[in-house]
């Protein structure tokens, strides 16, 4: 079965489970709420975050270094942002731990070494040296 296919059916449908679980629980009203405030903060944070991000971003290329890890945590924050503004406890569990700087490190820098090691693999030359004959030797 298609892998999207999948998300676009299991997610919402655990999204719908925990929200009533929760409702039980805490009340219609208060899950309602928490929902809301849990996108409101998200957000709030996204923006915090992808401010110290771009510093850190133009500060790397002032000093002429490629903002490798910058541009991967942009993107991440950008999708830590869109799952807290999906409505949901799931999808605002793992939309804040692209959030937090230390997850979001840990789970950069952990696919920068995984995308390493699958070039390191993938050699598929031989490496040399060419060295030139000198043409008074050869004449001799």
């Amino acid at each position: 079965m298609n892998t999207v296919l999948l998300l676009i059916i299991a997610v919402p449908t655990v999204e719908i489970f925990l929200m009533i679980k929760i409702g039980q629980n805490i009340g219609a009203l208060s899950t309602i709420t928490l929902i809301f405030l849990t996108a409101i903060i998200g957000m709030y944070f996204a923006k915090l975050e992808g401010i110290n991000t771009l510093r850190s971003g133009i500060n790397n290329l002032y000093k002429n270094k490629i903002p490798i890890y910058e541009i991967i945590s942009g993107a991440s924050i950008a999708l830590g942002a869109m799952l807290l503004i999906i409505p949901g406890f799931m999808t605002d569990f793992f939309g804040f731990l692209l959030l937090i700087p230390f997850t979001r490190e840990k789970l950069i820098n952990s696919y920068i070494k995984k995308k390493k090691e699958a070039v390191d693999e993938r050699k598929d030359y031989i490496d040399g040296e060419i060295l030139e004959k000198d043409k008074d030797k050869d004449e001799l």
